[in-house]
């Protein structure tokens, strides 16, 4: 068979164009690292770098917003611990004020500094973060939390509850609601709330009382009044007589599954409410304090006033400690959550990149091998090239 010359120059230069093309693509790898330097040198390949890539953008935003609910976390849990040192500071207070050596001066003294704490707490419940949103407002970030009113305390934020996304199914609390934190507080023991009456004259003071049976606790609004100085009576909310006794200083009054006691010696006519436990905001409580120890004790009976009024406050002060409590082991236990799961994204990323890198990156000792015998063919290449041209028939005649 002839072969012509021009076609064995076309030969010879289509192998040393595809053996350039071979030197060049191997040249683009050497220089990126890259096993794929353009999809269509794998196709395959090119999707799974795409895919490892996206997993890896979004674990790493998962990380972004671990670290940005690890810093509000962090922020309310500092917050919670000022307020329960704050609510410990004004129980010291209030058993302070309770002593009978104290005169009006040096109460009303208390209650200043009182009133301060109820000032101070405020600013810790209206706390911002670093982008100026209030804390503990719900999803009404831009409103204030709370403000004091002519009647009270104001809540200006919402339920809302604020949650990150911190892994690829889970999501992660980061608020809580001025309400559910500062405001939906317990009164009394958690189950009642007993309130003396402001007429009482006698020198009675009444324990904040136990639940003994909570299958027999019947919520009602009941009256315990003392309708001689030695006997009592217990009337519910229909004036219906639910127990009557002779009374005893301390000793039990007991009826549908719960118990109280009296110290003193109240009057006739004297009576304490003895009514299912209420929600209370923690302002109200120390402002109510504050405002018992204003007032002038000169006698016996404000003398059992005050103890009563600040024997509520203590109680009323225990529930908020434990929800400050409760809220706070709240913070730290998702605060050690997003730890784990920060740990897991990091792993979750190593591993990711490592798969990443199998498929993208190059194998340099292999690629170098490979461009070596490329270069070696494209010189033989270009020498037989070469020698095919000199060649003529003049040779060897």
């Amino acid at each position: 068979m002839r072969i012509s010359t021009r076609q064995i120059h076309k030969n010879a230069l289509d192998g040393i164009v595809l053996q350039q093309a071979q030197v060049a693509q191997s040249q683009k790898q050497l220089g990126s690292g890259r096993r794929i330097v353009v999809p269509s040198d794998d196709p395959t390949g090119a999707v799974q770098i795409l895919d490892l890539q996206s997993s890896i953008a979004g674990t790493k935003r998962y990380q972004k917003n671990i670290e940005a609910a690890r810093v509000s976390l962090e922020q309310q849990e500092g917050v919670l611990g000022s307020v329960t040192d704050l609510l410990q500071r004004t129980r010291e207070l209030a058993l302070q004020a309770n002593s009978g050596l104290l005169d009006d001066q040096a109460r009303q003294g208390i209650a200043s500094e009182i009133s301060e704490r109820v000032d101070e707490l405020l600013d810790l419940a209206n706390v911002r973060d670093a982008n100026g949103d209030y804390v503990f407002s719900g999803f009404k970030v831009d409103q204030q939390s709370f403000t004091r009113t002519a009647t009270g305390f104001s809540y200006g934020g919402d339920d809302g509850q604020r949650f990150v996304q911190v892994g690829p199914a889970r999501k992660m609390a980061v608020s809580e609601s001025g309400r559910q934190v500062f405001q939906n507080i317990a009164t009394g023991n958690g189950t009642f709330s007993i309130t003396q009456n402001t007429a009482n004259t006698g020198t009675g003071v009444i324990d904040p009382g136990t639940v003994t049976d909570p299958a027999a606790w019947v919520p009602d609004t009941y009256t315990l009044t003392f309708v001689t100085a030695t006997t009592y009576e217990v009337r519910d909310s229909s004036a219906n007589l639910v127990t009557s006794g002779t009374y005893q200083s301390e000793a039990a009054i007991a009826f549908n599954g719960i118990q109280t006691s009296v110290s003193g010696a109240p009057a006739a006519g004297d009576s304490f409410e003895i009514a299912p436990s209420a929600k209370q905001d923690i302002f109200t409580t120390l402002d109510r304090l504050a405002t018992a120890l204003n007032k002038s004790v000169n006698d016996p009976a404000s003398q059992a006033a005050l103890a009563n009024d600040i024997n509520k406050f203590l109680v009323d002060a225990g529930q908020a400690f434990n929800n400050f409590t409760n809220q706070r082991a709240s913070l730290g236990s998702r605060l050690q959550a997003l730890e784990q799961q920060k740990n897991s994204n990091d792993d979750f990323v190593l591993l990711t990149e490592s798969a990443l890198a199998d498929v993208q990156d190059l194998d340099y000792p292999q690629a170098i091998s490979l461009f070596n015998q490329q270069m070696v063919a494209l010189q033989a290449a270009q020498q037989s090239f070469v020698r095919v041209q000199s060649l003529s028939l003049f040779n060897y005649l």
